[in-house]
Parts: C-alpha cells; structure tokens; sequence
C-alpha cells in the first residue's frame, strides 16, 4: 500500500537566500501599498456618483484597506525578523507530499519520523 505523507522543504539562510527574501518581501508590501491607493482612488471615484450609498462605499472599501494594510504589518515583522535570522539557520519554505510504501512489518515509528529536504541557494544540499 502506497501512502502520501507531507514533507518539508527547509532554506538554509545565506546572504544571498536573505536578499532575496527581503526583495520578495519588499515587492510584496510595494504591491499591497499600491492596491490601497487604487482602492481609495476607486472609493473618491464612486462616491462622486450619483444613487449611491457614501457610507456603505466608505464601509466596504476601508474593510478592504484594512486588510491590506495588516497584511503590510505583517510583510514588515517579517522583514525584522529576517534581519534577525543569522547566517546558516533554517526556514522552512513550503511542504511537498511524497508517497512512501507501507507493507505489513515495516516499523511505523521509520515511516512517521522526521524527514526534510534542505535546501541553499535554490541548490537541494540534504534529504533527510
């Protein structure tokens, strides 16, 4: 019997892996930033119309800037904490599923035990 079991992939932190982290980081607040002034530029746009309700406009658009810029405090936290991160730690990136084959006598504990693929420099360096 063949089983999917979830396996995670591991980024051993290196000054370039950290750049590139905090350029992803950076883009990703930049364009967060940008869909706020485009929804409130949108939000000005409606609220010139006429039949329309100002404060439901107004409601509905703050709830999606606010979600947007809680997502740019957290992109930020995370920008401190990579900062943080020393050289040679680390991170897990993703998970990927695997399918291992379960026969009746094989040891479960060596089945369900931890397994990673580290990963540097977008280079696989160990399976465990």
């Amino acid at each position: 019997m063949k089983i999917i079991q979830k396996i995670p992939v591991k980024q051993v932190i290196t000054e370039k892996s950290k750049q590139g982290l905090a350029d992803q980081f950076n883009g990703q607040k930049q364009r967060l930033e940008q869909e706020c002034q485009q929804l409130q530029f949108e939000q000005r746009k409606l609220q010139n119309k006429k039949g329309v309700s100002k404060e439901e406009i107004t409601k509905r658009f703050q709830r999606e800037i606010t979600k947007r810029k809680d997502k740019v405090k957290w992109i930020e936290f995370q920008l401190e904490q990579l900062e943080i991160l020393p050289i040679g730690s680390e991170i897990t990136e993703g998970e990927v599923e695997s399918l291992v084959e379960v026969e009746v006598g094989n040891s479960w504990d060596s089945l369900t035990e931890d397994k990673a693929i580290i990963i540097k420099d977008g280079v696989v360096i160990q399976i465990k």
